[in-house]
């Protein structure tokens, strides 16, 4: 039998995918919005970019990933007011992971990054019943 765990400020989540599949929901709509006002111009009459190789910095690793993703994390999150003050913190928290290519955080590590909440709080903002935006503790 499974043995459920409380998620803690150190429990890594990430955007889970399946969930908006099971939610009937098009992550490609909520990403399009968050495009910086350049890409959305670049963009506006492409429905599917398609896939790009992107190579990890780090560890050269080569993957297929989204064009809209990688546009997102690419160009539109390393400019200012990509995340702005007024953002709510949970498409903050959303924008984080796009901009760090989905790869998993704990609240500790978005309150870093974030510098907006502590990591208590988003622990709680993210555990609080509802999934938002299908954030979700990695299995």
């Amino acid at each position: 039998m499974a043995r459920w765990l409380r998620p803690t400020v150190d429990t890594k989540f990430h955007i889970d995918l399946e969930w908006w599949q099971k939610q009937n929901r098009d992550i490609r709509i909520y990403l399009t919005q968050s495009l910086c006002d350049e890409c959305r111009s670049a963009y506006a009459e492409l429905r599917d970019l398609g896939e790009v190789d992107w190579v990890d910095p780090e560890t050269g690793e080569v993957r297929r990933e989204d064009a809209l993703w990688s546009t997102l994390r690419t160009c539109c999150s390393s400019k200012p007011g990509y995340i702005k003050p007024n953002t709510p913190i949970i498409d903050s928290i959303f924008l984080t992971f796009v901009a760090n290519g989905n790869e998993p955080l704990s609240p500790r590590e978005l309150h870093e990054r974030l510098d907006r909440r502590p990591a208590e709080t988003i622990l709680r903002m993210l555990t609080a019943g509802q999934v938002y935006l299908g954030i979700r503790p990695v299995n």
